[in-house]
């Protein structure tokens, strides 16, 4: 499995900006279908977005619009970039892993690598 690490959390007030990263270590991301998942206070974890190895994305209807999905294959890694950022965004925000995988694969067990988690945190 691909061991991922998430970065680029914190503290932003509503209507502001962040980029999280996700490096990925142990083997190659070119065929993996890299993802975002997030995790607000006490509710289940929930899917934000998804890039395939064509580049193809995915977003869930609540982030359309405002993040963008990325990676670089030849640094391993992807960067998700969060504007115009509201309050109910605030979550632990998760990347995750899935060789060969749909693109439109929205559950958790579609996912075999996780990271850690990164703290995002939007204040009114």
């Amino acid at each position: 499995q691909v061991q991922l690490v998430e970065s680029g959390g914190g503290l932003v007030q509503a209507g502001g900006s962040l980029r999280l990263s996700c490096a990925a270590s142990g083997r190659t991301i070119t065929p993996y279908t890299m993802a975002w998942f997030r995790q607000p206070p006490g509710k289940e974890r929930e899917f934000v977005a998804a890039i395939n190895w064509r580049s193809s994305t995915y977003y869930a209807d609540s982030v359309k619009g405002r993040f963008t999905l990325s990676r670089d294959n030849a640094k391993n890694t992807i960067s998700l970039e969060m504007n115009i950022l509201k309050p109910e965004d605030t979550a632990v925000y998760y990347c995750a892993a899935n060789q060969w995988g749909a693109v439109q694969a929205t559950g958790v067990s579609g996912y075999e690598s996780w990271g850690r988690g990164t703290q995002v945190t939007v204040s009114s």
